[in-house]
């Protein structure tokens, strides 16, 4: 047994609350080394001449990234404190026990040998998020370029060459025109791009904080859209563009009226006075970016001022959650202000931030409800676009999260596979449409938030920049419709099966795994749904399934899933 392997801390990550008297305690190991792990436990108070107060529970293998086997029991108990530890058993059927950071060759019997958990810290510490969101479908709007209320020529509205400057005059009111469309596609909650005052189309540099953009619209027009959204049994959510302003912002333009002497020079990181917005400004800012100077929220002004901001909006226009940019490069104390201030107005707010690698420490409840799972991104491109990843390569990357993050938080991670910052998957794809389906049916058949970026649905095309943030196909012409059926056809298997959303996925690995990637969903030990999904340039036999119903084709299933495609199978 590989012991510097094993991994467990008596935190709120390894050994957390679900609910009153229930826990999740998880345990790593090596990756095939361990065959079993039971957990064992009794009260930390009270004598075993007492009362006997032990207990045990299996731990079930719930994931394995190729590397670490991850281990998890659920726990039911009562108790001030609890003492415990594991018992570990490898292949060869040799056992060990772990307790307190210690391994012993015999079971501990002294609770100072056992790791130690107070139970009511760790339900005060729960991860609660709002229920409304779990699994839901996002729809990303980037605001300027998806619909507007005014007559825009074709030639203007469908213009090749864009750049952050140029308006399409998409508005708040064309959105809400478009809500029949997006409850059409099965669209649950609409992100908007940001939508405050700010020189650019695309709104990241901020001016005005409390002014709708107007080239967007007004207040009225925000309070409408939402209205009309919940209306429909939608759900709306605001970009936060709160680590950096404009240079027009009004503490901003102070500092560099008065530099040194500005009230408001704390109000953001400058290194040297003057303030110069140069190749290397002077100041922090955005990526080395002079035009997005960076907002120091150590400082309380700044802190007020921002959840104020939110609040406003949360209020006012009964906005359902925030979007947060470059959310990993602000600190941590600021988003668990943030969060109790907006969970005071509205206990179901939903709050995901931007984060462009793994760190699942931001996800304890105390921060964010999910991030923008880019982790999701880079291994549906490793499987489908760059080939460095097999099948069993990509489950292992989705194990890796699963097994790295309380499973609670998994429905709220928006599973994305383009955005405006990214060129579009389609072109990624070289205008393969097949394998542009690959990745909807990887989104919409996995667990988490899918995140469909404006016109993926009908095929629209760009490369990074400014092609892919283009005016959305409106034209039927130009849409993929046949693309659009297929797309919400996934949504409306997705919505019959809710397990798909926020269930547990069992990779199954018996039939052609360099090509085959299949998985299923399970409730209550009854399969409801399967997915086979051939990512190799050949068909791929999966006899023993023959003639089950296909849920995408509403046909029998022939046992043969076509090069290139997917099929779903109705439960046994």
């Amino acid at each position: 047994m590989e012991k510097a392997a094993i991994l467990h801390d008596p935190n709120n990550y390894y050994f957390y609350s679900t609910g009153r008297d229930t826990f999740t305690v998880k345990l790593m190991a090596k990756a095939g080394d361990v065959s079993s792990v039971v957990l064992h436990y009794r009260d930390k108070y009270i004598p075993l001449d007492k009362l006997d107060t032990r207990g045990q529970v299996s731990m079930d293998r719930v994931a394995c990234d190729g590397v670490h086997d991850y281990f998890e029991a659920e726990l039911h108990i009562n108790m001030l404190c609890i003492r415990y530890f594991f018992e570990l058993k490898d292949q060869e059927g040799t056992s060990a026990y772990y307790g307190n950071y210690f391994f012993y060759d015999r079971e501990p019997e002294i609770i100072e040998e056992m790791f130690d958990c107070p139970q009511l810290s760790r339900e005060e510490e729960r991860y609660e998020a709002p229920e409304w969101a779990k699994g839901r479908v996002v729809y990303q709007i980037f605001v300027d370029r998806f619909a507007s209320d005014k007559e825009v020529p074709a030639e203007e509205w469908y213009k090749q060459e864009l750049t952050h400057k140029d308006s399409l005059h998409g508005s708040l009111r064309g959105i809400a025109q478009k809500i029949p469309y997006l409850k059409g596609l099965g669209a649950e909650v609409l992100y908007l791009t940001p939508i405050f005052k700010a020189n650019t189309t695309h709104k990241y540099d901020t001016v005005d904080y409390l002014q709708i953009d107007p080239d967007f619209g007004t207040e009225e027009d925000l309070r409408e859209l939402t209205g009309k959204a919940h209306e429909a049994g939608m759900y709306v959510v605001l970009d936060a563009v709160f680590n950096h302003t404009s240079r027009d912002f009004f503490a901003f333009r102070d500092l560099l009226e008065n530099q040194e002497n500005s009230r408001y020079r704390d109000w953001y990181y400058v290194d040297e006075f003057p303030a110069r917005g140069e190749l290397l400004p002077t100041y922090r800012s955005f990526s080395y970016f002079g035009g997005m100077p960076k907002l120091n929220c150590r400082n309380p002004e700044v802190r007020q001022y921002v959840c104020d901001v939110a609040a406003y909006w949360t209020r006012n226009c009964q906005v359902d959650g925030w979007r947060l940019d470059v959310a990993d490069e602000i600190g941590r104390d600021f988003w668990r202000e943030f969060r109790r201030r907006l969970r005071e107005i509205n206990p179901q707010i939903l709050i995901i931030g931007e984060i462009w690698h793994f760190n699942g420490s931001y996800l304890e409840g105390d921060q964010w409800d999910g991030v923008m799972n880019y982790h999701f991104t880079d291994a549906v491109k490793g499987l489908l676009l760059e080939k460095r990843l097999t099948p069993e390569g990509f489950a292992g990357r989705l194990d890796f999260v699963r097994g790295r993050l309380k499973k609670e938080t998994v429905p709220y991670l928006w599973n994305l596979i383009d955005s405006h910052d990214t060129a579009r998957f389609l072109d990624q794809a070289g205008n393969d449409k097949r394998i542009l389906k690959l990745a909807a049916s990887l989104q919409m058949l996995l667990p988490g938030m899918p995140m469909i970026y404006y016109g993926d649905e009908v095929g629209m095309p760009g490369k990074k920049g400014s092609a892919c943030r283009r005016g959305m196909y409106w034209d039927r012409e130009r849409q993929d419709e046949a693309l659009f059926a297929f797309y919400r056809r996934l949504i409306a298997i997705r919505k019959r099966y809710p397990v798909i959303g926020g269930g547990e996925t069992e990779w199954i690995w018996n039939l052609q795994k360099e090509a085959l990637l299949c998985w299923r969903f399970c409730d209550n030990g009854r399969e409801q749904v399967m997915v086979l999904l051939n990512v190799g340039e050949c068909a791929a036999e999966a006899q023993q399934y023959a003639g089950r119903r296909e849920l995408l084709s509403e046909a029998g299933f022939e046992g043969m899933v076509p090069p290139l495609s997917c099929c779903v199978l109705e439960g046994i």
